[in-house]
């Protein structure tokens, strides 16, 4: 037997694992993004939300890390892969089991084999063992599914990383749409407010026969468009504050402010190359991961077309007395070698190692198409903040423009120089334009947040510090 043992253990040390090892595809990396940030400052490891110097802000996301169900359900989903992995190593050692059983029988004495006087009618036995069984892992097939266990643990890590960049940047879009709507809704009551004076002076003003029912209609008109704009904002108000407390692990209800859209500070610019996005992407992460299991997973079922070679062995005692169990004379013991090898399979092993391949090489595609994703994330948020600076640039200057207008517009017709309809047309003009600049900011601050999300970046494990202060 101990020939037989070392022979066996020599072989596993000589053996390596059938299949090809994991060596990472070669990426066609750009070498520059296609908008270049003079400004831009690298920032990828911070906690970034903060520059906004909202206090509140800082608080909810502080809040979402903690409580976010989608967060507890993906850490929970990598504590499943551990227990996975535990289970997938395992096999790698001999697997030993203890048993023992105690029981009394009467044989019928009038049976078909008669019971010899010699034997106790009835009887008692007392038993207990202990069994093992190992698979010598020769061919490396237990080491391919340690591997892609390993990797497959690794992307539920990443994934739950995923899920943290993510849950921050969406908690700091909703807050920011939240401010942004709140503006909106101050620029609409103020509005509002203002043509219901100008309605209220000109009914004095018809009544008195100093203006016309069409003029006073004209007015109306206008204080009714105001008006009707507010329940709308009010609206989208509502539906962005449930939106965020589902976020934040909480029933729907009002969300605490902070700093207006006016007083939020603008994030600074990311700064990095686009072969950093390979280590900075959870995503990506994520995606190579699945590809390393794909890949040990051929290893494993290349394996099968070779012998399987199992040890099995018992040993323990067994007797009628139970004072005398554990004697010698009470010991009994076994151990066998079990050699498989597939000789007829229908095709089985093929099949398994053909889908095997087949199953790498679309984790492959859509390692690339992460790459590649990512690239474009990054060029659209750059854009995207770029040209939106410019517009929001050339708004501010249109509001200003139309403020003069306005004023200009009003004293024309309080000295008989035009129509009210100068004045309306003046005033509807610049209510649009503020409503559509206050937009063109939450855009902005969302086009910087989502470049930040693009970006990844170590400040996801800053997030994760705060999940360790109460979270899952």
């Amino acid at each position: 037997m101990r020939p037989i043992i070392v022979l066996l253990v020599a072989l596993l040390l000589a053996a390596c694992a059938i299949g090809p090892d994991y060596k990472r595809p070669v990426i066609d990396t750009p070498q520059s993004w296609r908008i270049d940030e003079k400004e831009a400052m690298d920032l990828a490891n911070t906690a970034w939300w903060e520059q906004f110097n909202d206090p509140v802000l800082n608080d909810l996301i502080e809040t979402s890390l903690k409580e976010n169900t989608d967060l507890k359900i993906a850490a929970a989903r990598v504590e499943e892969y551990v227990g996975r992995y535990w289970v997938g190593r395992s096999s790698l050692f001999p697997q030993i089991y203890a048993s023992g059983d105690a029981g009394r029988q009467r044989l019928s004495e009038r049976g078909i084999t008669p019971v010899p006087s010699s034997v106790k009618n009835p009887s008692t036995l007392y038993e207990g063992y202990f069994s093992g069984s190992w698979e010598i892992d020769i061919w490396g097939r237990l080491r391919r599914l340690k591997e892609a266990a390993r990797a497959d643990l690794l992307s539920t890590e990443e994934g739950r990383r995923s899920v943290i960049l993510t849950l921050v940047s969406s908690v700091a879009n909703g807050y920011v749409n939240l401010r942004d709507l709140d503006k909106q809704l101050e620029v609409a009551e103020r509005t509002a407010k203002s043509r219901e004076t100008s309605y209220k002076l000109f009914k004095l003003r018809f009544e008195g026969g100093l203006i016309s029912e069409l003029e006073l209609s004209q007015v109306k008109s206008e204080y009714e468009l105001a008006l009707s704009r507010i329940p709308s904002i009010q609206k989208q108000i509502g539906f962005q504050e449930n939106a965020l407390s589902v976020l934040l692990g909480m029933n729907p209800g009002p969300i605490p402010r902070g700093r207006s859209i006016d007083e939020l500070s603008l994030p600074t610019v990311p700064a990095g190359l686009p072969s950093d996005l390979l280590e900075r992407r959870p995503d990506i992460r994520q995606a190579e991961q699945d590809l390393v299991a794909a890949n040990a997973r051929i290893g494993a079922a290349k394996a099968l077309y070779f012998p399987t070679i199992s040890l099995t062995g018992l040993f323990g005692w067994s007797s009628t007395d139970l004072s005398m169990l554990f004697s010698e004379p009470s010991q009994t013991w076994s151990w066998a070698g079990t050699f498989v090898a597939p000789v007829f399979t229908g095709g089985a092993v093929t099949g398994n190692y053909m889908a095997a391949k087949a199953v790498q090489q679309q984790a492959l595609f859509q390692y690339q198409k992460a790459i590649q994703t990512a690239f474009s994330e990054v060029n659209n948020s750059l854009i995207d903040q770029n040209r939106t600076r410019e517009q929001l640039s050339s708004q501010q200057q249109q509001v200003g423009t139309l403020r003069d207008y306005a004023r200009v517009a009003r004293l024309r017709y309080d000295e008989g120089y035009t129509s009210y309809i100068e004045v309306l047309d003046a005033e509807r003009s610049l209510f649009d334009a503020e409503l559509s600049y206050t937009q063109t900011q939450g855009v902005l601050f969302q086009s910087l947040v989502n470049l930040y999300k693009a970006m990844g970046g170590g400040w996801v494990t800053e997030a994760e510090k705060m999940t360790l202060k109460g979270g899952p």
